[in-house]
């Protein structure tokens, strides 16, 4: 998204979370704000940036996560999988948006492979019958994609253009 800014004329700096404060977002017209998904909900030093955001800010936000669940389109189950396991993050950022007056620009979010210890938690705590298993991690395992990274391009250019 960093890149896909730049190319458009944009000044951008990429920072990890752990070097941003609450206040030091006030520098910046735009925030594009990522996470990891943990538990269902955007990840604690993110949440933490969140919540430590000063109410009536300038800056506009906009979200993305990477999970490693099911997207949400498709059967039953894998809205359910992705409402139980994913479906807390987009609110985080609408949440706080809206409780903070900030203007919400937009949510992202695709999936990635999961790192083998939460490959493990997954296998043993949410998916474990066998069937369902070798479906899900056939699919998930391919991610991010090419298409995944287009995607987040042209989400990040669809933000960029409305400011």
């Amino acid at each position: 998204m960093g890149e896909e800014a730049t190319a458009g004329g944009h000044e951008v700096q990429v920072k990890p979370v752990g070097e941003l404060s609450p206040d030091q977002l006030e520098d910046y017209d735009v925030v594009l704000l990522g996470s990891t998904c943990h538990s269902s909900d955007v990840a604690a030093p993110v949440k933490n940036l969140l919540d430590g955001i000063p109410d009536g800010v300038a800056f506009k936000l906009a979200g993305f996560v990477t999970h490693a669940t099911t997207m949400p389109e498709g059967d039953d189950w894998k809205k359910d999988m992705y409402e139980k396991w994913a479906g807390r993050c987009q609110a985080a950022f609408e949440t706080v948006s809206k409780d903070k007056g900030i203007e919400f620009l937009g949510y992202f979010h695709c999936e990635g492979a999961p790192c083998p210890p939460i490959e493990a938690f997954i296998r043993s705590t949410i998916i474990t019958d066998d069937s369902q298993w070798a479906k899900y991690g056939e699919e998930v395992k391919k991610h991010p994609t090419a298409q995944d990274v287009d995607n987040a391009k042209a989400f990040a250019r669809g933000i960029l253009a409305r400011v």
